[in-house]
């Protein structure tokens, strides 16, 4: 069956992952907002955004795909995840090196609860 325009983004897989991922990251950017005040907020922003963006490009990769057969739909997968994993990496530099008032509990909190929030959200039914 198709999939209709009108059909709400968070209906899809990757756009219900994408925002239980955001929920929990801003759950954790409260908890260390309070606990470290706004570098904390910011620092479980962060790390809750590396994953919700590699998901992203993830999800945009295997869309492009469209694989016509079976060893083409592995090929995408796997260059889907290579690609998610290298943005995931990259941006894990990125902070950790330019963002100097970082709070590491807040932003590693962040980043392990989306990891584990997005394997919950694909378990979950329409």
């Amino acid at each position: 069956m198709a999939r209709s325009a009108s059909i709400p983004v968070s209906r899809y897989p990757a756009g219900r992952i994408a925002g239980w991922q955001l929920l929990a990251s801003a759950a954790v950017a409260a908890g260390g907002g309070w606990w470290a005040g706004w570098h904390g907020a910011l620092s479980g922003l962060l790390g809750g955004i590396v994953n919700v963006s590699a998901g992203v490009v993830f999800a945009m990769l295997v869309r492009l795909g469209r694989p016509e057969t079976a060893a083409a739909t592995v090929r995408t997968g796997i260059r889907a995840e290579a690609a998610k994993i290298t943005v995931i990496v990259l941006q894990l530099w990125l902070v950790l090196t330019s963002y100097r008032d970082i709070v590491h509990g807040a932003f590693f909190a962040a980043f392990v609860l989306t990891v584990l929030v997005s394997q919950a959200a694909i378990l979950i039914r329409d």
